[in-house]
């Protein structure tokens, strides 16, 4: 499945995004497993329920053993400028999740008038945050995302706020990307290519 992509140095950001069962993450795995340097993982999921934690103990039997791991539902980006990974590649699967704990976070309070606004806010320090990691951290960054602007307009307003920050969180990284990939039925279709020369 990787193609020519992969037989090359990896770009300083890619982006994966695509639909659910898209293999958005397959694909992801594939790129990092197929450029042989340390790879860090950064899960940011979390096992609300039995169904969740299932999916989790899959995915990370997925990866190889030698891979390091961690686990950021929020703050990705302090936090690995604050402790630095030893690594070659980070793949960060996914930023979905990460903008949706944030806006819960952030949502204590949905009827609060100024909700919409402190979500928007916070959603938008944690791209930034994550942003100046990738700008600072010697890495090559692979980031998962969900397309989420192809689908019905979401009945609530939650909803709709969700796939409207999720929707400029995808757009900041695609601008940043040297690379960017859209996932469909499992076949890459690249949108956005590096220039190797």
């Amino acid at each position: 499945m990787i193609n020519r992509q992969a037989l090359r140095p990896l770009p300083r950001l890619t982006l994966i995004l695509g639909g659910a069962r898209s293999g958005k993450s397959t694909y992801a795995l594939q790129l990092a497993r197929a450029h042989g340097g340390r790879v860090l993982f950064v899960a940011t999921a979390t096992a609300g329920d039995a169904e969740m934690a299932a999916r989790i103990a899959r995915h990370q039997a997925e990866r190889p053993p030698s891979w390091g791991t961690r686990e950021l539902p929020q703050g990705v980006g302090q936090a690995l400028l604050a402790d630095p990974p030893q690594a070659d590649v980070l793949l960060l699967d996914d930023l979905t999740l990460l903008v949706s704990n944030v806006l819960l976070t952030a949502l204590d309070d949905p009827t609060a008038t100024d909700a919409q606004r402190q979500a928007e806010a916070m959603v938008g320090a944690e791209i930034d945050a994550l942003r100046r990691a990738q700008q600072t951290l010697p890495l090559a960054w692979i980031v998962v995302s969900n397309e989420v602007g192809l689908g019905l307009v979401p009945p609530t307003p939650v909803g709709r706020l969700y796939r409207d920050v999720l929707g400029r969180a995808n757009q900041q990284l695609a601008a940043a990307a040297d690379t960017v990939v859209l996932m469909v039925a499992g076949l890459p279709l690249f949108l956005k290519e590096a220039n190797h020369g």
